[in-house]
């Protein structure tokens, strides 16, 4: 249901109106209402964005307008932007994205940032990203670093089809996607680097109302959310080379406790990295030998 009880959509198909309508609507939802009307008006009318604003007194016909009223009502229920218009940008790439993944957020870069000033640039190193989802942090690694070979796990088939669709519309050949939790398909093999955006909020969390879109099993992890990150500080080193490093995305408050987890399992040399907001956003650890 519309915010106002009625549709105002329905009463004009011109551009400009059409747009400062929806706005309205968009504002108790979204923190840029008006990039969020463009950006579905742009998509209905099967448009660049930048015909809006040459054509604001253009006169819409009624498919559109219906298409438009439609995704507008979408996003008032809270679906996702990525979601309704089926992609997001990650690390300059724009990534497939659909509700079998997670959306990728900004603060994930942090995590490729980490991983890639741990790779020389014509470095030949095997990379292991655990719980893919969309494929967005092994693909930034794979396009950044095209002389490694990437793998990325994921236990959902559908996750690992969409991963698998932006390699193939990304054109990036040196990444592998197997399906299986965690480490479970690449046991025996032997990698260079881990990293990991594993699910970390805790199962009670009053936040994951507002995420109600977006699949549980990658948002949430246990009472205290720390389940996943658990499982990959106590399997992690058995597929990592001696002196082979692991990189975890975790919450911004959660820092201490994943250090002491992966100092329990026995990691060594544990930092930690701020996202663009200054929040501990990833820990570093390496496992004990050469390096």
């Amino acid at each position: 249901m519309l915010l106002d009880g009625h549709d105002p959509l329905n009463e004009f198909l011109i551009i400009a109106e059409a747009l400062d309508d929806a706005t309205r609507q968009l504002e108790s939802v979204s923190d840029s209402p008006r990039l969020d009307a463009e950006l579905l008006l742009a998509r209905s009318l099967d448009v660049a964005r930048s015909y809006l604003f040459a054509h604001p007194e253009e006169a819409m016909d009624t498919g559109a307008a219906k298409r438009f009223r439609d995704v507008v009502r979408k996003r008032i229920e809270g679906l996702p932007m990525a979601y309704i218009t089926g992609e997001k940008e990650f690390w300059s790439m724009t990534l497939a994205v659909n509700p079998a993944t997670l959306v990728p957020r900004p603060e994930t870069e942090t995590l490729v940032e980490q991983a890639l000033m741990l790779i020389p640039r014509r470095a030949e190193m095997h990379v292991l990203d655990l719980g893919t989802g969309s494929g967005a942090i092994a693909l930034a690694i794979a396009r950044e670093r095209p002389f490694c070979r990437v793998m990325a796990t994921d236990r959902s088939a559908d996750a690992l089809s969409v991963a698998r669709l932006n390699a193939r519309r990304l054109l990036i050949p040196n990444i592998e996607f197997l399906a299986g939790s965690w480490i479970e398909p690449v046991a025996g093999r032997q990698f260079d680097l881990v990293v990991s955006n594993p699910p970390y909020v805790a199962a009670e969390d009053p936040h994951l109302a507002a995420l109600l879109h977006e699949p549980a099993e990658a948002l949430a992890a246990g009472a205290d959310g720390l389940d996943a990150i658990r499982e990959i500080a106590s399997t992690a080193m058995s597929v990592l080379k001696p002196g082979g490093e692991l990189l975890i995305e975790h919450g911004a408050d959660q820092a201490d406790d994943v250090a002491t987890i992966l100092l329990g399992n026995g990691w060594i040399d544990i930092g930690t990295a701020r996202d663009l907001s200054g929040n501990a956003r990833v820990s570093a650890a390496r496992k004990p030998g050469p390096g």
